[in-house]
């Protein structure tokens, strides 16, 4: 009998887990201001676990980024939520080759067009408002490693601050 409460109450335990991840939105569109700047969309194709697409532009250039996310409801936070993952990007380049350090995004070794192939990391928390208030925030480091057409690498930690309209 003392097994059956056991099982009774890991249940129970794992049932809320379930619920509160799932209680994030099925899909967000919103803006990213940082080291690449844009608007992205983000949708949670299963419970705690999201794809994210950014269109952004940076100093001399602009970047199209896709990334998947697994996220998990900080516990006596309601609404607040941690993720990390990973994912690529492309950027391209204008050739202005002007220095710039765009919240640690260097870009002074591109002089001229190129193209650039990363892998991106990705760790944040995200606070979504209330049910009635279609409005979630979010604050994240999306660190990357890159290579350009011209040979040469970079990293940058590319922070950023978002805001995302829910679309439900």
């Amino acid at each position: 009998m003392e097994n059956k409460v056991k099982y009774i109450l890991l249940g129970s335990f794992l049932s809320m887990m379930i619920r509160n991840a799932e209680a994030q939105y099925t899909t967000g569109v919103g803006v990213r201001i940082g080291g690449t700047s844009g608007v992205a969309l983000k949708h949670f194709y299963r419970p705690g676990m999201a794809s994210e697409g950014i269109l952004g532009t940076f100093g001399n250039g602009f970047s199209l980024t896709a990334l998947i996310e697994k996220y998990a409801p900080v516990y006596e936070a309601p609404g607040l939520y941690v993720y990390y993952g990973g994912g690529a990007h492309l950027a391209i380049y204008d050739g202005s080759g002007s220095y710039r350090n765009n919240f640690g995004r260097e870009v002074d070794y591109h002089k001229k067009n190129e193209l650039g192939f990363g892998v991106n990391g990705v760790i944040g928390a995200e606070y979504r408002l209330p049910d009635h208030i279609p409005i979630a925030f979010s604050l994240e480091l999306k660190p990357f490693l890159e290579v350009s057409s011209g040979g040469n690498t970079s990293f940058a930690a590319d922070p950023a601050i978002g805001v995302k309209f829910i679309i439900r």
